[in-house]
């Protein structure tokens, strides 16, 4: 049994923001059923918050699920209100005549069980103690979140996605969904991601969790019922991730070595100040007011155990036979921390195991984050492939892709 808030969660775009999806309102679902996780414990109920964009359609064909990345969550197109300075995180790419094109798809978003934007997670609180969850919350894997989605597709009447695409710990998610689920997709969109971190990748994240938890305000995880907060340890830790997402062009390009305050003249004793060190200041200082700490150090964890060939003897093509979708990877060629060669290890084995494959490795000087931004040739690969869906939702058949 569950219960639903079921609040609308569209309304019409403004004609000033043309191609938007306009304001958004998020659902909730609560769900009742106990929930069996991959660490052996067991969730009694949970709530997974939400958003839809486009409309369902007779027969529910032209579902398509965003599954987001690591600071994601369920906003990923629209705005919550007129006043609001940013859209959603994938605005780009979510709207009408976008390349997920809502006059064609029902798009829905979810914020993942453990997150901090409304589903249950370490900030919720836990009946069995009525404090919140904080450290005690259970540690998640990729396929937890699968799973979940897989119950919220239910609740929906969504026996089968025309797609499910994420991007980086997102694209990890949508290769876990085509292995737990074979036949509930027909497409798989996997951009910028990898079947497993390298160790460099493991070596960040535990950089960043180490900046949080040697956070003196940190209090084992426990800073909600302390009243604080390791702000200044998040900080670092979302420093030290943006970092990594993107590149050394891309930096050089943006801020040089330009500087904010001070100089370089001989006999001034004054602190320089450079423009990159500011602007990750500021993205410190915004991330560590809006995420929640013990949730960066859940999903960065998952990300680290996430290992799609596992189970299957460490073989990937052994893994992806039992995928049943055709399959789009993407990646960028000045990505580092998923190189185009991790896209092309999982474009490999899918073309091992007879699956079908389309994979495109974009110009980009943006680094990881370049999923997430404006650029004509990704446009064009991800809008001409979203195309193709669609029309074979309408013919009934899979599009020849």
């Amino acid at each position: 049994m569950s219960t639903e808030n079921s609040s609308p969660s569209r309304e019409a775009p403004s004609t000033a923001d043309h191609g938007s999806v306009g304001l958004v309102t998020a659902k909730s679902h609560k769900f009742c059923e106990p929930l069996q996780l991959a660490c052996g414990r067991v969730l009694q109920d949970y709530t997974l918050v939400y958003e839809t964009y486009g409309e369902m359609n007779a027969d529910k064909s032209n579902a398509v699920l965003i599954c987001h990345a690591l600071s994601g969550h369920h906003h990923a197109a629209g705005r919550h209100s007129p006043e609001d300075k940013r859209p959603g995180w994938w605005d780009h790419y979510i709207g009408p005549g976008k390349p997920i094109d809502t006059n064609r798809f029902f798009v829905v978003a979810v914020n993942n069980l453990g997150g901090c934007h409304g589903s249950t997670g370490p900030v919720s609180i836990n009946p069995a103690t009525g404090k919140p969850w904080g450290p005690d919350f259970p540690s998640l894997r990729v396929r937890d979140w699968v799973h979940s989605q897989a119950r919220l597709a239910d609740i929906l009447g969504i026996e089968q996605w025309a797609a499910v695409i994420g991007g980086s710990l997102g694209g990890m998610q949508a290769m876990r969904w085509s292995l737990e689920y074979p036949e509930r997709l027909r497409y798989c969109v996997v951009i910028a991601s990898a079947m497993k971190l390298s160790a460099q990748n493991i070596a960040f994240n535990e950089t960043a969790r180490q900046a949080i938890t040697s956070d003196p305000d940190f209090c084992a995880g426990r800073y909600l019922e302390e009243g604080k907060l390791p702000r200044g340890g998040l900080a670092v830790a979302r420093m030290i991730g943006h970092i990594t997402y993107l590149s050394d062009d891309g930096l050089a390009h943006k801020f040089g070595r330009e500087l904010r305050s001070g100089s370089f003249q001989q006999g001034v004793d004054e602190e320089v100040e450079f423009q990159i060190q500011s602007y990750l200041r500021y993205q410190g200082d915004s991330f560590s007011s809006s995420f929640d700490p013990n949730t960066y150090i859940l999903m960065t964890r998952a990300l680290d155990i996430f290992d799609l060939a596992r189970e299957y003897n460490d073989d990937p093509v052994a893994a992806f036979a039992h995928a049943r979708c055709r399959f789009l990877l993407i990646s960028f060629t000045s990505d580092w921390r998923f190189a185009p060669s991790r896209s092309r290890e999982i474009a490999d084995a899918l073309m091992h195991a007879n699956q079908a494959v389309s994979y495109a490795e974009i110009e980009s000087a943006m680094g990881h984050d370049a999923f997430l931004l404006p650029n004509k040739r990704y446009e064009g690969v991800f809008r001409a492939y979203m195309q193709r869906v669609a029309l074979e939702h309408k013919a009934g058949q899979p599009a020849c892709v």
